[in-house]
């Protein structure tokens, strides 16, 4: 584990200090816990987003057959 020195703003830092309280624990503990779930969330997108990328498309029509005209879709 690393520590790391965070510098806040002081209506920040008094407003974490709180938070932390409400949760009965410590404001690295938040910080931490905070970080990792965003890493998890990230690194979900990044997987979903490979996955849909590494996809392979599929065809909208058959081969060879000719898409309607625009008048044969849109007629009044």
């Amino acid at each position: 584990m690393k520590n790391v020195t965070v510098t806040l703003d002081d209506e920040v830092a008094q407003w974490v200090r709180v938070w932390a309280a409400k949760q009965n624990t410590s404001i690295s503990q938040l910080l931490g816990n905070l970080l990792r779930r965003r890493m998890h969330e990230e690194n979900g997108y990044q997987a979903a987003m490979q996955q849909f990328l590494a996809r392979t498309p599929s065809a909208l029509k058959p081969k060879g057959e000719r898409y309607p005209s625009r008048e044969s879709l849109y007629e009044r």
